[in-house]
């Protein structure tokens, strides 16, 4: 970043000795003998707490693939399928063009965990199928059993386009978050509606 120090002009805010005005477009703020620009410069906490979180994500799931799912814990993850980086099969990608929610909990197989993303597989009717999902495309994640819930936002901007309306209808609607509870004991991979975690 370029800083360019100008003398001070008549009527201006004093500046203290050996300082100079950076200039700037936008609002300006002082610090430190420079005015900064708060559009350009500004600190954002928001996106800041949101990485940490999503490393909560992650360390939960490095957890689990090292030690596998502790006592009754299990998770809900909701992501963006059209996401850079997410890996769905076609048939999965057709029943679910925007967004998905995946169950880990008595069937799942081969999770591994990466800094910025993890793959698992899961049975969906009897199929066997591999997903990618880049932690960045994860908008909700929730463990019922310690009632614990994160919600993230996803910038929709980088997504690929909708599915054009020729492209295969979906084979079924999801299952709602408490049908998908009540039938924790299947051998399938769940696809849920995280609805119930999210406050009212």
């Amino acid at each position: 970043m370029t800083l360019l120090l100008v003398p001070r002009r008549a009527g201006a805010a004093a500046v203290p000795a050996g300082y100079g005005e950076r200039v700037v477009s936008g609002v300006r703020r002082y610090h430190r003998g420079f005015f900064l620009d708060m559009s350009e410069d500004s600190l954002r906490y928001d996106k800041m707490v949101e990485d940490a979180l999503r490393g909560v994500v992650r360390d939960a799931l490095a957890a689990t693939e090292r030690d596998g799912l502790l006592g009754d814990h299990h998770f809900y993850i909701t992501f963006r399928t059209r996401y850079p980086g997410v890996h769905l099969s076609p048939v999965l990608m057709a029943r679910h063009p925007d967004e998905m929610t995946i169950v880990l909990q008595h069937q799942f197989w081969g999770l591994e965990v990466e800094d910025h993303a993890f793959q698992v597989t899961l049975s969906f009717g009897g199929v066997s199928e591999r997903l990618y999902i880049p932690l960045a495309a994860i908008t909700g994640f929730a463990d019922p059993s310690a009632k614990f819930g994160l919600q993230f936002q996803v910038d929709e901007a980088l997504e690929a386009p909708t599915p054009s309306a020729g492209a295969p209808a979906s084979a079924a609607p999801a299952k709602s978050a408490p049908a998908a509870a009540e039938t924790a004991e299947s051998t399938d991979g769940k696809v849920v509606a995280l609805d119930a975690f999210r406050k009212k």
